[in-house]
């Protein structure tokens, strides 16, 4: 006897939104639960594969199916879809996942996000969320990869609008390129920087949100420490926590 620990309603609006897609067998409704439920597993605990419960089915007969959804990109196009934006103000942030050993050794020339300092192999995650603290877009990048790098990237699309960000967003050139775009940049200069810039600093204040997000995000065990050895199938478990963080 499987435990779902999906609630009803929200696999209603998963389902209802799976049925739309091309490409994937959606006839037998208890089938694509009880595989859901085998990824929720996967996401929440950490465990490995060959370690789920026997009553979801074959574990590698998931995995495989898990892999396919991730090439015909339905794991993005859930986070997507539900994410319902408020758009008011952004903040953005960066956190590091500790890499297990089992996420390295792909193959030579392939870094896969993973960056390697005296504390090991790692990754970051960079994450834009909205003024409810829900996230509106994930990357990633080796864990020794400075925040700024990504800046542009997580803020593109932005438009007349406030983004918090703290000091290791300090770039003059970020900066510019948020006023390009019709929008605010509410980052405290750095104690070095020769032009102080004035902020809201009750806005600022604002940014505990990003903080607060990373820390619901690793709730998922799955995520808290990078098990995957592809950057790809990672963020697949990243976009699948973040759906249902959406769907609360």
């Amino acid at each position: 006897m499987i435990e779902y620990h999906i609630s009803d309603d929200v696999f209603q609006k998963i389902y209802a939104f799976l049925v739309t897609l091309k490409g994937i067998h959606t006839k037998n409704k208890e089938k694509i639960r009880v595989f859901l439920e085998a990824i929720y597993y996967l996401c929440r605990t950490g465990c490995q594969v060959r370690l789920l419960p026997k009553e979801y089915g074959n574990c590698f007969s998931i995995y495989q199916k898990f892999l396919r959804w991730k090439k015909r990109g339905i794991w993005e196009a859930l986070f997507d879809n539900f994410k319902d934006m408020d758009g008011e103000y952004f903040s953005i942030d960066a956190t590091i996942i500790r890499a297990n050993q089992c996420a390295a050794g792909y193959g030579r020339g392939w870094h896969e996000d993973l960056g390697r300092s005296c504390g090991g192999l790692s990754t970051k995650i960079h994450a834009l969320v909205d003024a409810l603290g829900n996230a509106a877009k994930f990357l990633l990048s080796p864990g020794n990869e400075h925040d700024i790098k990504k800046a542009d990237e997580l803020t593109e699309g932005l438009e007349n609008t406030q983004v918090i960000g703290d000091r290791a967003y300090d770039s003059k050139e970020f900066v510019d390129s948020m006023k390009n775009k019709g929008c605010e940049a509410v980052i405290p200069s750095r104690s070095n920087s020769k032009e102080k810039r004035e902020i809201d600093r009750h806005l600022y204040k604002e940014r505990h949100l990003v903080e607060n997000f990373f820390s619901k995000i690793k709730w998922f065990r799955g995520v808290a420490t990078r098990y995957c050895k592809t950057s790809s199938s990672y963020m697949s478990f990243l976009m699948f926590a973040g759906t249902m963080l959406w769907l609360r």
